[in-house]
């Protein structure tokens, strides 16, 4: 027998006032009602509000502000028109140097909560361009019969719908500024009921859009979609099915996007759909701060574990004695062995591996590193940090995109395995999101 779905409580019609205490890692607003919490949107500690319940479960509640009746020193007008409603940006209210002091104190509160760790000292944060930033993106697409209308874009806020936008002020002007030209060619489409989303990949120079098509496009369809391309300075290319069916239009040259680490005279080549860093300038930034804590000589033989296509692995071979390079996807595997002889660099190697496995039985696994590089997904790295008992590296560099799973692996390191927590600081890799990129230190 199927279990019938609990009904969703009913959600009051009146507004409830309350004041702000505190931000939730997401960038909410916390408050507490009856004693029970309630996450707030576009709410600043110190705020008293008006809000509605938009959801209310056992143990929390949702809402969102209906009227401010004060307002934080740190709060400041949106830039875009769809902020709220849109679901890519939650942190437009939050003036730019607010928002990363706020993730600062967010990092730091969650070493002390999580890891039971403190910071000894705080590198300054890396700051950079805080509109127009993001270069890699994966927008839906969905065409609405009733507005005979394509919608190009991201989901509304915790919504599963696509939010009725027509720019977007965080994604590279070359295609934030197209979203409604994007979506009236596709709209002349055949297939444009067909088309659930476009992956977006910006390099230094190059614009690839590589479109998912659940049906065969025409020839009309090519044409109307290589016409648009070379208006607006774009290559765009068809996905029929995974990643590895992403293919030029008929009789258009495949073009692979770059991006450049000049100071290290290092030029990456990637296929549309890898991953890289989103936030170009952020990403220079955090390889030099990376460089320059490891000082590394050519004593030095480092470990780069979840090291994606070389990102770090071939900055780091500039100068150490050599490096080693693992990530469990094998195309970025491969594509960092290419990048590396593109670069003409011979001190590195890479190997696929999953290191939420077993690795014991590896033989890169069994060699002794003096330093260690981590730079791995929102799930941490907490199944890999058994083997630094074998390892023992003298330094550990960490970058993380999820505070608090972070903060859980400093206090492996720390309260486990006898590291030092040593510096840590924030990285504004996503400036108007939620979003916490960070680095650590340790030492043994």
């Amino acid at each position: 027998m199927s279990k019938r779905r609990p009904r969703k409580k009913q959600l009051p019609e009146t507004t409830t006032q309350v004041t702000i205490e505190s931000l939730a890692h997401d960038g909410r607003g916390v408050a507490h009602v009856d004693g029970k919490v309630v996450f707030i949107d576009e709410a600043l500690p110190g705020e008293e509000v008006e809000f509605l319940y938009t959801e209310i479960r056992k143990d929390y509640a949702e809402g969102k502000v209906v009227k401010l009746l004060s307002r934080a020193a740190d709060r400041t007008e949106p830039l875009c028109a769809h902020y709220g409603v849109c679901g890519g940006c939650s942190f437009q209210h939050v003036e730019s140097s607010a928002q990363i002091r706020i993730k600062q104190e967010l990092l730091n509160e969650q070493f002390k909560r999580i890891g039971k760790v403190e910071v000894p000292e705080l590198w300054a944060p890396l700051i950079g361009p805080h509109w127009g930033y993001r270069r890699k993106a994966r927008m839906g697409v969905k065409y609405v019969a009733k507005k005979e209308r394509v919608l190009v874009g991201f989901r509304e806020r915790r919504h599963p719908y696509l939010a009725e936008i027509n720019s977007c002020v965080v994604m590279h002007p070359i295609v934030g500024t197209k979203l409604l030209a994007l979506g009236e060619m596709i709209s002349e489409l055949s297939i444009r009921d067909k088309i659930p989303q476009i992956e977006v990949a910006i390099g230094d120079d190059q614009c690839v859009l590589s479109i998912r098509v659940l049906e065969p496009e025409t020839a009309a369809d090519q044409e109307r979609m290589r016409a648009f391309g070379k208006e607006h300075n774009m290559s765009l290319c068809i996905q029929s099915k995974g990643p590895d069916t992403i293919i030029p239009l008929g009789g258009e040259p495949e073009v692979i996007p770059t991006y450049a680490l000049p100071d290290q005279d290092i030029e990456f080549k990637f296929r549309p759909a890898m991953f890289t860093q989103v936030n170009y300038e952020i990403n220079k930034q955090m390889i030099n701060r990376v460089l320059d804590t490891m000082a590394l000589t050519e004593n030095d033989t480092v470990l780069d574990l979840f090291c994606g296509l070389g990102n770090f692995t071939l900055p780091m071979a500039k100068f150490a004695g050599s490096v080693v390079g693992i990530e469990g996807d094998q195309p970025l595997v491969n594509h960092a062995k290419e990048n590396a002889l593109h670069n003409n660099i011979h001190n590195v190697e890479f190997y696929a591996a999953d290191l939420s496995k077993d690795i014991s039985d590896q033989p890169w696994a069994n060699r002794h590193y003096n330093k260690i590089m981590l730079d791995p997904s929102r799930a941490g790295a907490s199944d890999v940090l058994k083997y630094f008992k074998q390892w023992q590296p003298e330094q550990i560099v960490y970058v993380s995109c999820n505070p608090s799973t972070l903060a859980r692996d400093a206090g492996i390191l720390v309260n486990e395995l006898g590291y030092k927590l040593v510096k840590a600081g924030v990285m504004d890799m996503f400036p108007q999101t939620g979003h916490v990129e960070s680095m650590a230190l340790f030492v043994k």
